[in-house]
């Protein structure tokens, strides 16, 4: 858990790596249903270039069904679900469906400003995927891609005014989620200041992986 930006994909990654079962991305899958060209992506593409959550009802179906899969039989690692009190209800529902308790519930945080910096700074090619950054990535030639050559863009969900909607959402309603857990004795605070590595650090000394 974390605001966006913070380096959930990042670290959840990881953890894949380190824990051998699969990441799970709500982002992923939801940019998958925008790219389909269905009634449903759009529906969904209206919420997330809006800076707004997808409703609760449907990221639960879609959790729900990839955590049935084989792959995640052993475990998974979730980024970005449960960003609200009811989809924690929903998580604790298929959780308990599956006989599979969660151990443990990790938000990494970052003071606002950064979180702007490093979103707004954030520039994609629609081509091959590549993503750069003004500030810490920047490409070889301003505004192109440097493996493919396209125009670089910037995501409609990355400009600052929909990034600090997002922020404001993500206070109201994913903190609680985090401040449930904690009372639960199941959530792991990390600083996500720093190095991906730092970071990284931080994170396993705080699960106990090696």
């Amino acid at each position: 858990m974390g605001p966006p930006g913070v380096g959930k994909g990042t670290q959840a990654a990881f953890l894949r790596d380190a824990l051998g079962v699969p990441h799970v991305s709500t982002g992923d899958i939801l940019r998958v249903s925008m790219q389909d060209g269905s009634a449903l992506g759009k529906k969904v593409k209206s919420f997330v270039e809006g800076g707004r959550l997808v409703p609760d009802d449907l990221m639960g179906d879609l959790i729900a069904e990839r955590l049935d899969r084989q792959d995640a039989a052993k475990g998974f690692v979730l980024d970005g679900f449960p960003r609200t009190m009811a989809q924690a209800d929903t998580l604790d529902r298929v959780l308990a469906r599956k006989g599979a308790p969660l151990d443990r519930a990790v938000i990494l945080t970052a003071p606002e400003a950064e979180i702007v910096r490093r979103l707004s700074g954030r520039r994609t090619c629609p081509k091959c995927g590549s993503v750069f950054h003004l500030d810490s990535r920047p490409p070889q030639a301003p505004g192109v891609c440097d493996n493919c050559r396209s125009a670089l863009v910037q995501r409609p969900d990355d400009t600052e005014q929909v990034i600090r909607e997002r922020l404001r959402v993500y206070a109201a309603q994913t903190v609680p989620v985090a401040e449930a857990y904690r009372q639960r004795g199941l959530l792991l605070e990390v600083d996500g200041m720093g190095s991906v590595e730092q970071i990284g650090s931080r994170l396993r000394a705080g699960l106990g992986i090696a």
